[in-house]
């Protein structure tokens, strides 16, 4: 392995026709480690994995599996070295799920593809890694999504490849069952040190399975990097072109675009109190102030995106007599307070003096949403 890289591309172009679309595409990827590929639809990540993959040609550059050029490798021995799951669904005709599964063997079978009891042995093996094992005797084309992708998948570990690339794996699956995928994925990189290369639309996820992350943008693809330097507000809405609404990384949510107007309400929070409330005026369309909050309060984040004004102090600090003077002016100003918080549980929220304040001034109080008109 050159570099000690099993992965790698140098000066990668990509394209259709002879036509590049990116250019100077640089991967380097040690066993076992994880790269994701993350982007807007249709900026180029299933080109991208299809041309690393020998599926569509490069326009120029290079792509080398343990140091030798993708193009120089014997096809039966590459199919031992690289394994590829892509998003177009097979349909293949009265073949069950163990038949499906074993077809990841034919590179050690010969040319009569005759299945040895090894062979066997590591088709049921990688089923049950898959927990998809008590669907083997099934029909194939008579499963769900999710245990067809839990299949395929069998099918290409059972290559046992040093190289494994998935293009959305996660499409058209629940919960459920993107979770014990991508976890099917760490333990296949952890445990066989396989290298997996996989795009995903879902970021939140992305951010917590890989090692590199990289964007593509349409035009170019970013060198990877840590998921900590790629995941930053401002370069997930660059990214996305987000101009509505927001993504917050620090959460992994998606917010919805902030109800604009003189707020109405004053929503005392804290300690995740508010997070509820919030979304709540949000949908209900009724423009509101929130605090106090200090800034590494779990809720700041999500009141900045979907408030007009947030009375905040600094992280790991108190509420400042300026603070409190500027709280009490807006929630005055709005009229109607919105309790979020239980004064009797949270003796140290440093808004239960606000809500004293708001009581000495008849303030109208209300404990959800749904009281208000």
């Amino acid at each position: 392995m050159a570099d000690g890289y099993v992965f790698s591309t140098e000066a990668l172009s990509v394209g259709y026709k002879g036509k590049a679309l990116i250019n100077d595409i640089n991967i380097r990827l040690e066993k076992g480690k994880i790269l994701a590929l993350i982007g807007p639809n249709g900026a180029g990540k299933s080109t991208i994995l299809k041309t690393v993959t020998g599926q569509l040609p490069s326009i120029s550059g290079k792509t080398f599996i343990e140091g030798r050029e993708l193009e120089k490798w014997p096809r039966g021995e590459l199919a031992k070295k690289l394994a590829v799951v892509l998003t177009e669904r097979i349909q293949p005709e009265m073949m069950s799920c163990f038949e499906v599964a074993a077809m990841g063997r034919y590179p050690y079978t010969g040319r009569f593809g005759a299945l040895t009891a090894n062979d066997k042995a590591i088709v049921w093996d990688t089923l049950r890694r898959v927990r998809a094992d008590d669907i083997a005797e099934r029909d194939f084309s008579q499963i769900s999504d999710g245990q067809r992708q839990r299949v395929l998948l069998a099918r290409a570990l059972c290559q046992q490849p040093e190289v494994l690339v998935l293009d959305e794996p996660t499409s058209f699956l629940d919960i459920r069952n993107k979770i014990e995928l991508l976890d099917i994925m760490l333990e296949t990189a952890r445990e066989k040190r396989t290298t997996v290369i996989l795009s995903l639309h879902e970021i939140d996820l992305a951010e917590k399975l890989s090692d590199l992350v990289m964007c593509v943008r349409g035009d170019r693809a970013e060198e990877p990097d840590a998921p900590e330097k790629v995941f930053t507000d401002a370069h997930i809405r660059e990214l996305y072109s987000i101009t509505q609404g927001s993504y917050l990384v620090s959460r992994g949510s998606v917010e919805l675009v902030r109800t604009e107007g003189e707020p109405r309400v004053f929503v005392l929070g804290g300690a995740g109190s508010g997070l509820n409330h919030y979304r709540e005026l949000q949908k209900r369309r009724i423009p509101f102030a929130a605090g106090m909050l200090s800034e590494n309060d779990m809720e700041f984040e999500v009141a900045k995106a979907l408030a007009q004004t947030v009375v905040s102090f600094p992280a790991f600090g108190t509420a400042s007599e300026e603070t409190k003077a500027r709280a009490i002016q807006e929630m005055l100003s709005c009229g109607t307070v919105l309790t979020a918080f239980d004064p009797g549980k949270q003796k140290d929220n440093p808004n239960t003096g606000l809500l004293e304040t708001a009581r000495q001034h008849h303030v109208n109080i209300v404990f959800s949403a749904g009281e208000l008109q």
